[in-house]
């Protein structure tokens, strides 16, 4: 009886610790295993392109799901509103005006570009592997396609894509695809583009088979993931997609009530489901967290082969809010405490978030631009960011501090939304009573503009930019 009794007492002690130990609406102590980190990067989707964030033909159910069960943020930013920069921004975790990804002459790099992604830059893929984690870079690559440019040596253990955007290499004849896309979709054909696709260093496929190419890089990202399952791992899926030229598979082709683009949209939401079929068939799900989000704003000149950055203004190229803020989706069952985030988050906050999150150490040799996020992530607490700087090129042309946004210098992409105009008086915008840009509030607010005026000076005060990677052509 008394042994019974001792053991008893012994019980409840241990029940007493863990339950005093390990708090249950904590999800950071559900799993102490490294998480698995998947970014799956679309391709000139705007703001408004997923009907979870308001579209009303395009049918994303499993991207809807993933916001369902995971976190909606709908404020939520890139480094910059066009490809090369804001995929420098998200890999590096740093404003790419300090890399030199940045440029006012050329502001991507092209096939006959002659640098890239500079080798002293630290990408989230060699972080983690400081921590003995599988990496693959699947899809648009866009930071150099010479070898000592590409995935495979910054980080990544595994590359299957298209070095650059899926309209370079243009080889055919006639109109223009923006008249072509209007007056005879059937003339619009993948052999047009001689862009290659690589497995590793090696062309495999030159053209490229467009038709194909969305639903191959879902596949060879499940690929991936079951081969890595047995340790921590890091996808960088950066689909071709909804970039135009638009191509759609034979089971998509059609199926959408958006035409084309939507059908591109489709498919890639259908990857993304059979993604997140794959975690779950491999008991991956609860470990992994998996992030979806697009490069910038809608290519508007392309009309109904563009998307819609919904209520914001403008789109690719520009500075305006269409531009730079994106749909963003944190999905991790067993990581990411599910709800809405209206707080401010950007991509270059991905650095920073996975290092923590995988205990792994910031450089400190460097300028950092990304935040830690994991714990809004794990339990809501406020996001850490509270400021973005938004560059076009190597100006700033925009800021935002908390509520509001102050553009001191406005231009439009492709001749829309006016031209460069130098503001003597920043104009003003309360983002969230006004997230259209509608309403110039800056003759009242002095103190707010003086506020934003402060933290860009501090910003350039500190600014050393880097070597014009971009300006360089063969």
């Amino acid at each position: 009886m008394k042994a019974s009794k001792k053991a008893l007492h012994h019980t409840f002690l241990v029940l007493f610790v863990v339950f005093f130990t390990y708090p249950s609406n904590s999800l950071a102590q559900t799993n102490t295993k490294k998480p698995n980190f998947i970014v799956i990067f679309a391709d000139d989707l705007g703001y408004g392109d997923l009907s979870s964030y308001g579209h009303p033909t395009i049918n994303t159910p499993n991207l809807d799901r993933m916001a369902m069960e995971g976190q909606k943020w709908t404020n939520f930013y890139v480094g910059a509103s066009v490809c090369t920069p804001s995929r420098a921004a998200l890999l590096t975790g740093r404003l790419p005006v300090r890399s030199g990804m940045a440029s006012n002459k050329h502001r991507v790099l092209f096939p006959d570009s002659k640098n890239g992604l500079p080798a002293s830059e630290i990408t989230i893929a060699e972080q983690l592997k400081k921590v003995g984690y599988s990496t693959a870079c699947i899809g648009k690559w866009h930071l150099g396609h010479k070898e000592q440019y590409l995935p495979t040596n910054n980080g990544f253990d595994y590359y299957y894509g298209i070095p650059y955007s899926n309209d370079m290499d243009y080889i055919g004849k006639g109109m223009g695809y923006q008249k072509l896309a209007q007056q005879n979709p059937e003339g619009i054909k993948t052999e047009n583009y001689n862009v290659p696709l690589l497995r590793n260093t090696e062309i495999i496929e030159r053209p490229a088979n467009q038709n194909t190419i969305t639903k191959r890089y879902a596949e060879e990202t499940i690929s991936f993931i079951r081969k890595s399952k047995n340790k921590p791992f890091f996808i960088y899926l950066a689909h071709s997609l909804p970039h135009i030229p638009l191509f759609a598979s034979k089971d998509f082709s059609g199926k959408s009530k958006r035409g084309l683009y939507g059908d591109v949209v489709e498919e890639i939401d259908h990857g993304v489901g059979q993604i997140l079929k794959a975690l779950k068939e491999e008991g991956l799900a609860e470990n992994t967290i998996v992030v979806f989000t697009s490069d910038n704003g809608p290519w508007l000149p392309f009309k109904t082969h563009g998307g819609s950055a919904g209520l914001l203004k403008a789109g690719k190229g520009t500075t305006w809010e269409g531009g730079m803020r994106e749909p963003a989706i944190f999905w991790g069952p067993g990581q990411v405490k599910p709800g809405l985030i209206t707080e401010i988050g950007s991509t270059m906050d991905l650095f920073a978030t996975f290092g923590s999150m995988a205990g792994v150490e910031i450089p400190k040799d460097r300028i950092i631009d990304g935040v830690d996020l994991s714990e809004t992530l794990r339990n809501h607490n406020p996001s850490p960011r509270k400021s973005i700087l938004y560059y076009r090129g190597t100006d700033l042309f925009a800021a935002r501090l908390g509520d509001y946004k102050a553009h001191f210098i406005t231009q439009g992409a492709y001749g829309q939304f006016g031209e460069r105009t130098e503001h003597e008086t920043p104009i003003l915008f309360n983002l969230y009573h006004d997230p259209s840009e509608q309403y110039n509030i800056a003759e009242n607010n002095t103190e707010i503009i003086e506020g934003i005026n402060k933290l860009v000076e501090d910003h350039k005060s500190k600014l050393v930019k880097g070597k014009d990677q971009l300006a360089e052509r063969e």
